[in-house]
């Protein structure tokens, strides 16, 4: 009895550890440093407090690499924005009803496999540069973004994007370029990481 419950507790933290992960998108785990026995963490702790999903996003994915709680783990889903620390679920906000965050890091040499994005743990390889951004609409033809944006400290543009499109992101950095197709459903990736400039 006592190895059955033993083993039940070895699965079900093994799937716990599975699920975090899952959840973290690029995560390269720091919250495995966090130390044990602290207070409970809440979002006042991190100045998160009374804030919807757009405005977590944009105070994360701008702050600073080294100014970053390296205990919290924040994964933009497409329809929702999960907040964790350690083990401990924080919150779940849900994402507006009509827009879509996608988070991209163009890459010239090395990159990393992310389906949702980690504001507090992924990291690109090109940090606060200046890139020309093109989104166009391949059922319209329209373009939703055609202008210069500077990648954050972590490596990442961040685009807010109309909910349920399909469409052509182009990145132009430095004289090399990428083009890549997006979309922006509910089951659609919010971490793009694929886009080698050449």
């Amino acid at each position: 009895m006592i190895t059955t419950d033993t083993s039940r507790r070895r699965v079900a933290s093994a799937l716990l550890a599975a699920a975090a992960l899952t959840l973290a998108g690029c995560s390269t785990g720091p919250a495995d440093n966090a130390p044990t026995g602290t207070p409970t963490a809440s979002l006042e702790s991190y100045g998160l407090a009374g804030l919807d999903a757009p405005q977590i996003i944009e105070k994360l994915d701008a702050m600073p690499v080294a100014d970053r709680p390296d205990d919290l783990i924040a994964s933009v889903q497409p329809n929702e924005l999960v907040l964790t620390s350690g083990d401990e679920s924080l919150a779940t906000i849900p994402m507006p009803d009509d827009q879509f965050y996608l988070a991209v890091a163009p890459y010239d040499t090395s990159t990393h496999p992310c389906q949702f994005h980690s504001l507090t743990t992924c990291l690109g390889e090109i940090a606060t540069e200046e890139m020309h951004v093109t989104v166009t609409d391949t059922a319209t033809g329209d373009i939703l973004i055609d202008e210069s944006r500077t990648t954050y400290d972590n490596g990442f543009l961040g685009l807010w994007l109309p909910r349920d499109v399909t469409g052509v992101l182009t990145i132009d950095y430095d004289g090399k370029s990428a083009t890549v197709p997006i979309a922006t459903g509910d089951q659609d990736l919010t971490c793009l990481t694929t886009m080698r400039l050449a």
